[in-house]
C-alpha cells in the first residue's frame, strides 16, 4: 500500500490550519464587540431611567418639602406683621337728628409689595384643580425658584396692581404645580392671598360656551406660544413692554405639550371686583369654594 500524499490534500489541510484560528479571531471580536456596545446601552438605559425618575418623583418630593418650608415662613411673616384695621366708623347721630345709611367704611388700600428675590410674598389658589390647591409664589422664575414652585416674573404688576402679575411653573417635576393648568376653563376663579388681603382672578373667555377666544377684552383665556413669545407678560397680555395697561390681569405659563419644552401653556385671567381685606374676610372670598 502506497504511504504517499496527494499533494492537494495537503495544501488543502494546511490552509484549513492557517484559516480556523483567523475565523475564531474574527468571531470571538465581534461577540467582544456585542457585549460592550449591549452593556453600554444598558448602562445608558438604566442611567435615563435613574433621570426620569429623580425628575418625576424626586423633585416632586424635593418640591413638596421647599412647599412645606414656604408655607410655615410665610405664615410666620404674615403673623408677625402689623394688623390692618379698618377706620373707625362715623360717630353715632345726636338725638332727634335726621337719620341717614351710614356710608360703607372704605377698604384700605393694598400697600405695595417688595420683595428679594427667591423669597415668598403670595399664595396661590386655584378651586378647579382641588379644593385644596394652594402654592406659594416666590420672586423669579430661574431654576432655582421654579424648583421651590411657582415663581414671579421679575418686573411685572403685583397682585391687585394695574398691569400683568405674570407667574411661571413647571408642568412635569418639581411638584408639577401646573400640571393640570389645560383644565382651567373660562370664569375659574384664581384667588391670590397677600399679607392683608385677597385678589380674585377669573379667567378670560365666554363661560358660558367654554370659548377662550370671545373676551370683550380681546384678549385670549388661553392660548400656546412660542417660548420666545415674551408678549404674554407685557402690561396688557399681547401688547408691547413699554405700552400702558389696560386693566388689572394674571397671566400664568407653563410648558406645553407635557414632557416637553417646545412650546408654552398660557392661561390670562382679569381681575374681578376689589381687593377683600383679611380684615373682614379672614377666610377669603366665596370664590375659593368655585
Amino acid at each position: 500500500m502506497s504511504t504517499a500524499v496527494h499533494p492537494d490534500t495537503t495544501r488543502a489541510a494546511s490552509s484549513d490550519g492557517e484559516e480556523r484560528p483567523a475565523a475564531r479571531r474574527t468571531g470571538d471580536l465581534a461577540r467582544t464587540l456585542a457585549r460592550g456596545v449591549g452593556q453600554t446601552l444598558l448602562t445608558v438605559g438604566f442611567v435615563v431611567l435613574l433621570f426620569v425618575a429623580y425628575q418625576l418623583w424626586f423633585t416632586d418630593v424635593l418640591a413638596a418639602r421647599e412647599q412645606q418650608q414656604l408655607a410655615e415662613e410665610i405664615q410666620e411673616q404674615w403673623a408677625s406683621a402689623p394688623t390692618v384695621e379698618q377706620p373707625a366708623a362715623p360717630p353715632a347721630p345726636a338725638a332727634g337728628a335726621p337719620t341717614q345709611a351710614p356710608a360703607a367704611a372704605p377698604e384700605p388700600a393694598p400697600p405695595a409689595i417688595d420683595v428679594a428675590v427667591g423669597q415668598p410674598f403670595s399664595i396661590l389658589h386655584v378651586p378647579a384643580l382641588g379644593e385644596e390647591y394652594a402654592r406659594v409664589v416666590v420672586e423669579g422664575v430661574s431654576q432655582v425658584e421654579l424648583a421651590q414652585g411657582p415663581g414671579h416674573y421679575i418686573g411685572t404688576a403685583m397682585p391687585g396692581e394695574q398691569g400683568n402679575f405674570a407667574v411661571a411653573g413647571h408642568r412635569v417635576g418639581h411638584g408639577a404645580p401646573f400640571l393640570d393648568l389645560d383644565t382651567l376653563r373660562p370664569g375659574d376663579p384664581i384667588v391670590v392671598e397677600t399679607e392683608g388681603h385677597w385678589f380674585t382672578y377669573r379667567v378670560l373667555g365666554d363661560p358660558t360656551t367654554g370659548d377662550f377666544s370671545t373676551d370683550p377684552s380681546g384678549i385670549p383665556g388661553r392660548r400656546i406660544v412660542h417660548p420666545t413669545d415674551v408678549a404674554v407678560i407685557s402690561p396688557t397680555p399681547g401688547g408691547t413692554a413699554d405700552e400702558p395697561a389696560s386693566g388689572a390681569y394674571l397671566t400664568l405659563t407653563t410648558c406645553h405639550p407635557k414632557y416637553s419644552a417646545q412650546q408654552r401653556l398660557i392661561i390670562h385671567a382679569a381681575l374681578d371686583g376689589a381687593p377683600l381685606s383679611k380684615a373682614t374676610a379672614p377666610d377669603g372670598p366665596s370664590a375659593l369654594n368655585g
